[in-house]
């Protein structure tokens, strides 16, 4: 076993310097990282994120589903939301245990004694289905004014809006990668208090299995983080950054790709992956300051992620508004209102806490959304609330902006 070899390993250059004069060398935990995201015990994989996978594939179909007036309502997106009654298509889905809403505000770093925000939270995904399949549903042949709900054109296509001009679906999609996958992988898996929980480390060191499995708890932990960013089936195990932009995950992957296309945050992809491989690698080899070395790096990078998409689209939406193309505006504003959502749910691997804090969410949502919202907000509300995002996260507003 990996622990008592290297405790026998101690206790011979520990004589071996007895008799030299010498000075004893420390002992180094050699990580070695793979190419890809390939990990073995006895010539079988110990990666496993199937629960991840469940996961982005029912949040897949609950937002296909969020604009299918024809079929949906606001009961069988809920029952989606919570995995109620069989609502998917699939059977698989519907036999699983899991559903979204259970792991939606439900980190431990930030809501395991903070219940009641996170009721709120999840309170606040089921109020975006029910607006949605109630109001902009009966208005869905309407055209939209301020305070009133219904569709909008933009370009050769429509949108539909809310009485504040917001779209919802965008509200819940963009929310739900801040507040179900960010939180879940930076907040939870890649905690000290989760990968190092109860004997985790002695039994990682001794390479103790789950039951029926051939991973170690903090192995599989770590795995299960990768899962929610890289588990969409479409989406290759070993090497996913060969699909960027080409994959059909809807969530945090999908922006990842987004944002490493932009010339000033190019290799941010690149640098996330390397993270994942070389923290899972530093966990077989039981060298734990590496592993934490680059969860700081995940957490960081997967932060930055959501300010720059909101930032960006605060400024299309500035841009669209100037020239009155207000359903391309609103669409633009919408989105970023989903990823200021998920601002909340970041983290500062300097401080441990969300880069901006869940009062400064609150403002930005409640400047946003003042008065007769997107039809109201102005340029300056736009560029004031891009500023600070982009202030707190150390780039210019004219870097996301591109």
């Amino acid at each position: 076993m990996k622990r008592l070899a290297l405790i026998a390993f101690t206790v011979g250059l520990t004589l071996s310097s007895c008799s030299s004069d010498d000075a004893q060398l420390p002992i180094e935990n050699t990580v070695e990282v793979p190419q890809n995201y390939t990990f073995e015990r006895g010539n079988a994989t110990t990666v496993n994120y199937e629960g991840q996978t469940t996961r982005l594939q029912m949040s897949a179909e609950i937002l296909s589903s969020f604009t299918d007036f024809e079929n949906a309502t606001a009961e069988s997106l809920s029952n989606m939301f919570s995995n109620e009654n069989a609502p998917f298509s699939s059977a698989a889905l519907n036999e699983s245990s899991k559903s979204v809403k259970s792991k939606v505000a439900a980190s431990t770093l930030y809501f395991s004694t903070n219940t009641v925000e996170s009721t709120e939270i999840k309170a606040d995904f089921e109020a975006f289905i029910e607006e949605q399949m109630t109001v902009v549903k009966t208005n869905k042949d309407l055209l939209a004014e301020p305070g009133v709900a219904g569709q909008i054109a933009a370009g050769t296509g429509e949108r539909y809006v809310n009485g504040k001009g917001l779209e919802l679906n965008q509200a819940f999609a963009k929310g739900l990668i801040g507040g179900l996958v960010l939180d879940q992988i930076i907040n939870n898996y890649l905690t000290q208090a989760v990968l190092d929980e109860g004997d985790n480390r002695i039994n990682n060191a001794d390479e103790i299995v789950e039951d029926g499995a051939n991973f170690t708890t903090m192995e599989h932990k770590w795995d299960e983080a990768y899962g929610y960013l890289y588990g969409d089936p479409s989406i290759p195990s070993a090497n996913p950054n060969s699909v960027l932009g080409q994959s059909q995950d809807k969530l945090l992957f999908d922006y990842l790709g987004e944002v490493d296309a932009d010339p000033d945050f190019a290799g941010i992809a690149a640098s996330t992956f390397d993270a994942f491989k070389k923290g899972r690698a530093a966990i077989v080899a039981d060298n734990y300051e590496i592993r934490d070395e680059q969860v700081a790096i995940i957490r960081e990078n997967l932060s930055k992620i959501i300010a720059v998409r909101a930032v960006n689209y605060m400024q299309g939406g500035k841009t669209e508004l100037a020239e009155e193309k207000y359903g391309s505006a609103f669409h633009e504003l919408s989105e970023g209102f989903g990823f200021i959502y998920s601002l909340r749910f970041t983290n500062n691997p300097a401080t441990n806490m969300p880069y901006i804090n869940k009062a400064q969410v609150d403002e930005f949502k409640a400047q946003l959304l003042a008065g007769n919202g997107f039809w109201d907000v102005t340029p300056e509300t736009l560029d004031s609330i891009s500023e600070e995002i982009a202030s707190a996260f150390g780039f210019t507003v004219a870097q996301a902006a591109e």
